[in-house]
């Protein structure tokens, strides 16, 4: 039987593949598609939207974050990181950007994986804020 943890583990990471598509420019299906199926799993991860995920303060988020279970931060953090780096690409912002840097280092710690796009993406990031 899916607990609704694993459940809302299993949306973490359809969200992230997703998103991952989309930043390497590999979508599958039409981008409004993807905005309606972005806006459900955001409901269903986070109990809101974007707009309100995105309207909190990185600490803010952190906290949502650490009310899961430990072993879950790094799949959060990942997708966090993903989320906030397409949309700050997407409509240029600086603020979403910082987001995704912090989310970013924060799954690089929680997970000890060497991830080069990761580490790219922040580079790219910290280039992009100055």
């Amino acid at each position: 039987m899916i607990t609704d943890k694993e459940f809302t583990l299993r949306l973490i990471r359809q969200l992230t593949q997703a998103l991952e598509k989309l930043i390497l420019d590999k979508p599958e299906e039409s981008l409004m598609q993807k905005e309606l199926d972005f806006d459900t799993l955001m409901k269903d991860i986070f109990k809101f939207d974007f707009t309100t995920l995105s309207s909190k303060s990185k600490e803010e988020i952190i906290e949502i974050v650490n009310e899961r279970q430990e072993r879950d931060h790094k799949d959060y953090y990942e997708m966090l990181g993903n989320l906030f780096y397409f949309n700050g690409k997407a409509h240029q912002n600086n603020d979403f950007l910082d987001k995704a840097k912090t989310f970013y280092e924060l799954y690089l710690q929680t997970s000890g994986i060497f991830a080069l796009p990761v580490i790219n993406r922040i580079s790219e990031i910290k280039k992009a804020l100055e």
